[in-house]
């Protein structure tokens, strides 16, 4: 059915576009809002991607459009999370996902020294797999167990588990690649 209404949209029918919008705004709500937990951005932000739904529809090859609209969307909120900086309080997930917690002594030191950190978990993240991304978001910034993102994403626990565990070691790999001049 979406791939009709893409056609029509193509062809120029107006109401087709609404159509596939109210047939997926849910969908991409949802995903937009496991990104950013804020209601209000998260509709900003799917608006965003129903523009670029709307305009990247000619380059859409007829498969799996659900799948596509969720990379979009993916993409979108990732854009999103990358362009915001983290709150301070976050930063110390960092450091549970590294295993380690940072002695750093004055209260200025420790502010700079944070926003460093900020900008290089961002970096690190960016680099890894949608699929490590998601569920170390989950986890650590959205607090949610193995069973609560096991059912959001279809899975069984114990793959969260697995995913978490390699999230955690490409985490680590990353974080020691990463050019680090003052941590």
């Amino acid at each position: 059915m979406s791939d009709i209404l893409v056609q029509r949209c193509l062809d120029g029918e107006q109401d087709a576009f609404s159509l596939l919008v109210e047939k997926y705004k849910g969908y991409v709500f949802a995903i937009v809002l496991s990104f950013v937990r804020d209601e209000e951005t998260a509709k900003d932000i799917a608006q965003e991607v129903f523009l670029q739904v709307y305009r990247s529809l000619a380059s859409y090859q007829h498969q799996n459009f659900k799948g596509w609209i969720g990379r979009i969307t993916a993409n979108k909120a990732l854009d999103y999370k990358r362009k915001t900086p983290l709150p301070i309080c976050e930063l110390e997930t960092a450091d549970s996902i590294l295993g380690r917690d940072d002695g750093s002594g004055g209260e200025l030191e420790k502010l700079l020294l944070q926003r460093e950190k900020e900008a290089r978990v961002n970096k690190v993240l960016q680099r890894l797999p949608l699929i490590y991304k998601m569920v170390l978001d989950k986890f650590y910034f959205q607090d949610k167990n193995y069973q609560e993102i096991a059912q959001e994403e279809g899975i069984s626990p114990r793959t969260v588990e697995s995913r978490l565990y390699r999230a955690r070691k490409v985490f680590r790999q990353e974080w020691g690649d990463e050019p680090n001049e003052t941590l």
